[in-house]
């Protein structure tokens, strides 16, 4: 079974399949068989939740500005890839409920308490994972509900990084997989934190990161992991 070994993240859907952070993505990834799949939110200027991982909708949109600076309408006016819009953090937690959990980043400044919200209004907190690279954010969402899950992202942690996420009451952890090491993998599991290895996209990569003993893997290509782990 696939979950025996490994947990699977459709990292911004599958990004390097489908256009990244759209609904499609999102629903492909789902119907590959991953367990989870992820997003990234910003508010726009008028306070709406835009699912989107950089914080200029130039790269992924036919669009100019930064997100802040922009009103949803003018974003939603968008093309995020093949004809699709740019998602709602909502439209995501929908068109994953009852399927799959969901990793959510929190990209934007000050967006925490915006996306706690809507996620507690889905009332679908149990299947959401707050991540961040700002350890400040995962406070914040932590000190509006200690039970509401998070996750601590490093490039390159040392170990006082581990220990300090084992402290601030994270659920996990998630690494750059070129950074990741035996040893952090030891000293996460230790710690009974969750570990997961960001983005091995070659199956040559995500095998590597598999004998390191993981809990999941977040990658871009979920069909090439999915496909290798159904043959074990």
């Amino acid at each position: 079974m696939v979950n025996e070994m490994i947990y699977v993240v459709g990292h911004r859907g599958a990004a390097g399949v489908k256009p990244e952070n759209t609904l499609m993505g999102f629903r492909y990834a789902i119907g590959l068989g991953v367990e989870l799949v992820e997003c990234d939110v910003h508010l726009s200027r008028d306070k709406h939740l835009v699912v989107m991982h950089d914080a200029n909708v130039y790269r992924t949109t036919n669009g100019t500005g930064a997100i802040r600076d922009l009103d949803f309408d003018h974003i939603r006016s968008l093309d995020a890839g093949e004809g699709h819009q740019v998602p709602t953090l909502s439209e995501v937690l929908e068109t994953v409920r009852g399927k799959v959990k969901l990793l959510c980043e929190l990209k934007g400044e000050g967006v925490e308490n915006a996306a706690v919200d809507a996620v507690l209004g889905s009332g679908m907190a149990s299947d959401v994972t707050f991540t961040s690279f700002h350890m400040d954010r995962l406070k914040r969402v932590l000190e509006r509900d200690e039970d509401l899950q998070t996750g601590a992202i490093f490039s390159n942690p040392t170990d006082d990084d581990i220990e300090m996420a084992e402290e601030m009451g994270v659920s996990g952890v998630g690494v750059n997989f070129k950074n990741l090491r035996l040893k952090t993998v030891e000293q996460a599991l230790k710690a009974k934190l969750d570990i997961r290895a960001w983005n091995p996209d070659t199956l040559r990569e995500q095998q590597a990161m598999i004998a390191l003993g993981v809990s999941g893997v977040g990658t871009n290509r979920p069909d090439i992991l999915m496909e290798y782990l159904e043959l074990q």
